[in-house]
């Protein structure tokens, strides 16, 4: 029966530590996933703002309500960075609206 509970005792042992290990583990994938989507975000928020930003200069305009909407509803990056350069290429806004829209 002493034999049965030491190991019971070692088993047990094994599991919290299995569980602690699982654990910190997925603290630390937590953290990095949440520095990766932390990046991607501001990311996303800069090429948002200089597409924005290239437009008014570009265009004299700050009535851009409509292109920002749109704009933030795109997630992909390579989307967003074909559209800063788009910014500024276009030969008008309407163009560049052309260009997002379609």
């Amino acid at each position: 029966m002493q034999e049965s509970s030491v190991i019971q005792h070692f088993l047990q042992k094994g599991i919290e530590q299995g569980i602690e290990q699982g654990i910190e583990q997925g603290k630390e994938q937590g953290i990095e996933q949440g520095k990766e989507q932390g990046i991607e975000q501001g990311i996303r928020e800069s090429l948002i703002e200089g597409i924005l930003e290239n437009l008014e200069v570009r265009f004299h305009t700050q009535n851009l309500q409509e292109v920002k909407s749109v704009l933030e509803n795109i997630q992909a990056l390579p989307r967003l960075r074909q559209l800063r350069r788009r910014s500024l290429e276009a030969s008008s806004l309407e163009v560049f609206m052309q260009t997002l829209i379609g």
